[in-house]
């Protein structure tokens, strides 16, 4: 059974930084990679990026290209979102899922409870 428990949301301030954590257990998709995800309110959830399981391979959507650096730690099954420079726009419930490598597409269609990041300005 998959399980993906997400932490670190808060509120902060424009322009501060906060790191969320992704913790796996159950299988273990070595092939994958781990994407985060976010919902604002109101809207639809969208990719951020992702970390193949295997290899150090990052991949961003444009909206968080430079702010935003995804890294992991095989053995603590944890994956990180560090996100710097954050605005008020990067308020929403963030979630990470197992999504094919290469890809935003979360074939297994499993989520996390997310955690919330509000951005005041």
């Amino acid at each position: 059974q998959v399980q993906l428990v997400e932490s670190g949301g808060g509120l902060v301030q424009a322009g501060d930084s906060l790191r969320l954590s992704c913790v796996a257990s159950g299988r273990i998709y070595s092939t994958y990679a781990m994407g985060w995800f976010r919902q604002g309110p109101g809207k639809e959830r969208v990719f951020v990026g992702a970390i193949n399981w295997s290899g150090i391979s990052t991949y961003y959507s444009d909206s968080v290209k430079g702010r935003f650096t995804i890294s992991k730690d095989i053995a603590k099954k944890t994956v990180y979102l560090q996100m710097n420079s954050l605005k008020p726009e990067d308020t929403a419930r963030y979630y990470c899922a197992w999504v094919v490598a290469g890809t935003a597409r979360n074939s297994l269609d499993t989520w996390g409870q997310g955690t919330l990041v509000a951005v005041s300005s």
